[in-house]
Parts: structure tokens; sequence; C-alpha cells
């Protein structure tokens, strides 16, 4: 883009009812010019929507979510429809009346759409459009606004295969220009001014063409597949000692050709008791898979048997974190001396 000057000023808005018309109100109190991008708190479109609720929050929170994140007492990181992960399901009873909540706007994008093709009809203006909302970061204090819709620019901008200015090729870098903007956008809004939006001017050139939208905040969840922190700490024990919660499991990273297989980690702590893994030579195609196999000293003591059962539980727990599916196998004929108490083999899931 090359040096750029940016600028960044806040609106003030009236309180926002249903069926307020927001694009009418953005091109009348904005003084929007081509390129700019305009950032809408979330909240004023979801009141202009009708996503405001009386009563129970702990009651609206759990119809919003989709499954918990993580959970410590009444605090709940959860998962929205929209794929969105943020405390509460999204759901605010701040800067609402007394006894209400306002919850996100049903489809954050078709928002960002709307407005960004109302003023183009009402003022022929190019202009961009990110809604936000506060969330708060895994490693870091505090919260910040991110882009939860965004209509005319491009959420994501995928710089993989470019080279920086020494000549190393990018792999990983995308940067995440919707929400850099939204956060930036905050800084004028604040929380308490009542300027439910901010204008950034000066980045011009990261925005489409009128009529194309880009792929939305959409752009800026990460699949499920590859989500490294897809539960909490304590929701992740939980879910691998239970295994009785299909889609708690499903978030757990899938084994990939560079893990090492979790059985090779186990080892006895008992004289009499003996645990091996192995993994079986590869035939063309198919996929890897383990074995483990567990014997007892046929002279042992009753403790032997309850640490082989122990080995076990830990067998199934580590299969389950790593989306192993764990399946009965006949036992060799065992070694002079010992007993064979299990064979497991654990396959990859079925695709």
């Amino acid at each position: 883009m090359g040096e750029s000057i940016v600028s960044l000023r806040g609106v003030g808005w009236p309180e926002i009812g249903v069926d307020d018309d927001l694009g009418a109100l953005l091109v009348r109190t904005a003084e929007l010019a081509d390129g700019d991008i305009a950032v809408v708190t979330s909240k004023v479109v979801s009141k202009a929507e009708g996503r405001t609720r009386d009563g129970d929050r702990a009651g609206v929170v759990a119809d919003e979510t989709v499954r918990v994140v993580a959970r410590r007492a009444e605090s709940v990181i959860a998962e929205t429809r929209h794929g969105l992960v943020l405390a509460a399901a999204g759901v605010d009873a701040s800067n609402t009346p007394v006894g209400t909540v306002v919850l996100l706007p049903l489809d954050p994008d078709a928002s960002a759409r709307a407005l960004r093709e109302e003023v183009y009809r009402a003022t022929g203006r190019n202009v961009a459009v990110i809604i936000s909302d506060t969330l708060g970061r895994a490693w870091r204090n505090g919260q910040i606004d991110l882009a939860i819709g965004c209509a005319g620019l491009h959420g994501l901008v995928e710089l993989r295969g470019a080279h920086d200015a020494y000549g190393n090729a990018l792999t990983v870098t995308a940067p995440a220009v919707a929400d850099e903007i939204a956060a930036a956008a905050d800084l004028v809004k604040g929380k308490f001014s009542h300027q439910p939006v901010a204008v950034l001017s000066g980045l011009g050139d990261l925005l489409l063409p009128p009529g194309s939208h880009g792929g939305g905040a959409a752009e800026l969840i990460r699949d499920g597949a590859l989500d490294l922190f897809g539960l909490g700490t304590r929701e992740a024990a939980v879910a691998a000692a239970m295994r009785d919660d299909p889609v708690a499991l499903a978030h757990f990273p899938p084994l990939i050709g560079a893990d090492d297989l979790p059985w090779g980690k186990l080892t006895s702590q008992h004289a009499d008791v003996s645990v091996s893994a192995g993994e079986p030579a590869l035939a063309a195609g198919s996929k890897r898979s383990s074995v483990l196999t567990v014997e007892v000293a046929e002279a042992a003591d009753p403790t032997a048997y309850v640490h082989a059962g122990e080995l076990l539980e830990r067998a199934r727990v580590l299969a389950a974190a790593y989306r192993l599916l764990v399946e009965d196998a006949f036992a060799d004929r065992p070694r002079p001396g010992w007993r064979t108490i299990a064979v497991l083999r654990g396959l990859p899931p079925v695709d």
C-alpha cells in the first residue's frame, strides 16, 4: 500500500430501537467518503434487529450456546451458532435497560453487507463496513474489539507464499485486517461516549469494488479441525476421562503424521506389570495405528492387577485426546511366566 496517513473519528448516535434504519442514520451522521471504513458496534445492530430479550441471562446464554468451551462457576466461554467463541455466548447486559440483555446479530456479515449496500445506494460512495464486538483473548488480560461482521474488504489477507525484504518465504502470515481495524476503532468509540460508530479514513486501497463484499468475518473463524485450543483445560481433561461427549471429543486435534503415537508415553510403575506399545508396519494406503499390550507376572499380587487397570484407563484417556478409536485385539501367545491382561489397538477415526 505504500505510506498511508490513517485517521479515526467517532460518530455519535441516539439510542437505537427496533427497526431503526441504521443505513440512513449512518449516511446522515458519518459524512462518509469513498474509501472510508465504517466500524459499527454490534449492540446497535442487535437493537435495531430486535435482538433484545427480557428475563434470565443464564437461560438466554444457554439458548445462544452451541457448545461450552470452558466454565468456571457462573462464567461461561461458549461457541455461538456463528462459530464465535466468547464470554457468555455474546449475551450482554450492559448499555441496555435493567432486566434485559442484548444478543449478537443473527448474521453479522449479512448486517454489514446490508449497511454497505444502503450507503452505496444513497451516496454512490464505496464504503466498507465492519460490525465489531468485544472479546477476551486466551493468553492476555483485558478485552479488545474484533470483527464479527465484515463487507467490502477481505477480513483476512493471505500473504503465504510472498517473500520478505530478505527473501524469506512467508509460510503462516495472514494479517487479520478486519480485527485490526475493529480494535483501532474502539479507541475512539469507547464504552461510555455514545459513539457506537467509528470512521477510518486512509486505507482505501483495502476496499473491494462496489457490489463485491468479500468473504466476510467468517474468514476469521478457525476451522474446528485445525483449532488447537477448542476446549478449556479442565473441560479437555473431563472430556478425555469421561468419553461421553462426542461434541467435545471432536474438538481434540486429530493425529497427524508428525505426531508421536500417544501410548509410547506409558510406563509401568510396578515391577510385576509390563506395558509395551508398538506401531505395526503400514500397508500401502493404510493409516497409522498403535498396539498396546499390558501383561502381569503370574506370581504377582493384587496390586499389580490394580496398576494394570490404571494403565489401561490412561491408555483410553490418551487415545481420546488423540482422537483414536480403541478396539480390543487378540493377544499373541503370552510370554512364559506372564499373563496378558489386554491388547488394545488404536485407530484413527473414519473420515
